[in-house]
This record gives C-alpha cells, sequence and structure tokens, in this order.
C-alpha cells in the first residue's frame, strides 16, 4: 500500500530526525490524524475482550475497566500505552469542540484544546498501560472541562 505522506515522511532528509512527522503533519494533518486513529494494537486488544472502540467517551470508560493482561507482556506494553494515548487523542478530537492534533517539530503528539492548553495524551496513555491511572476517561473528562 502506497502512503505517500509516509513516503515523504521515510524521505526526509539526513539531520532532520525527529522533525519528520512535524512535516507530514504540516503537509497533510488529516492523514495524520487518520493514522493515528487507527491504534490497531489497542483495538486488537479491546476486540479480544469483547470490547468494540467506537471513537466515544463512554469507550474510554470501558477502557479503564478492562483486566490489564497487556502488563504481562513488557514488549507490548509500550506499544500499546502509544495506542492508548492516540486512542485518547482521537476520542478528544473528535468529541470536544475545537480541539485538534498538533505535532511538535520533534515529533511528539499532543491533542491541544480551543482554550490553548496542550495535552500530552501518549505520556497519558503510557501511564495508563502501566499503572492504570490516570484513567483514559478522567484526562477525557478534564479535557472536556475547558
Amino acid at each position: 500500500m502506497k502512503i505517500p505522506f509516509v513516503d515523504k515522511w521515510r524521505n526526509r532528509r539526513p539531520g532532520s530526525h525527529g522533525q519528520g512527522l512535524a512535516r507530514v503533519f504540516e503537509d497533510d494533518p488529516g492523514a495524520v490524524a487518520e493514522l493515528f486513529a487507527e491504534c490497531e494494537l489497542l483495538r486488537s486488544q479491546a476486540s479480544g475482550a469483547g470490547l468494540e472502540l467506537d471513537d466515544t467517551a463512554a469507550s474510554l470508560t470501558d477502557l479503564d475497566q478492562l483486566l490489564p493482561r497487556w502488563r504481562d507482556d513488557p514488549e507490548a506494553l509500550p506499544w500499546l500505552g502509544n495506542d492508548a494515548g492516540l486512542y485518547l487523542g482521537t476520542v478528544i478530537i473528535r468529541t470536544v469542540p475545537g480541539a485538534s492534533w498538533w505535532v511538535w517539530p520533534g515529533g511528539r503528539p499532543v491533542v491541544r484544546l480551543a482554550s490553548g492548553r496542550e495535552i500530552p495524551v501518549v505520556e497519558a496513555g503510557l501511564e495508563w498501560a502501566v499503572h492504570g491511572a490516570p484513567g483514559l476517561s478522567q484526562v477525557y473528562a478534564e479535557a472536556a472541562e475547558f
């Protein structure tokens, strides 16, 4: 499958390490948002537990209730946490008015609220995957307040 923005990201110039995603985001933020929304590992884990992720706030509450079986696999843990953060961000931007993705030049994606506040969703997802707290629904509730 040929995805133009991914090819552009891969073909970044020498010395621009870490800035490829930010550049691609500037060129095609919608395509990057679609990529972030995939969250394949998280969706697979949730499906295996009988949970359908429908990009709603209620699905975040459902995720918070899952038994954290993924903690038994230290190799999958960071990937699942990353996916959880990207899923959290996807739910926020799809349901909180004025919220949008922003990718910093170093490649770090955050959700920027209409108020200007930024939520480091990937870090929140990693904390959730490793420790179970704060819950994804809690982070969402705080974002929805602003």
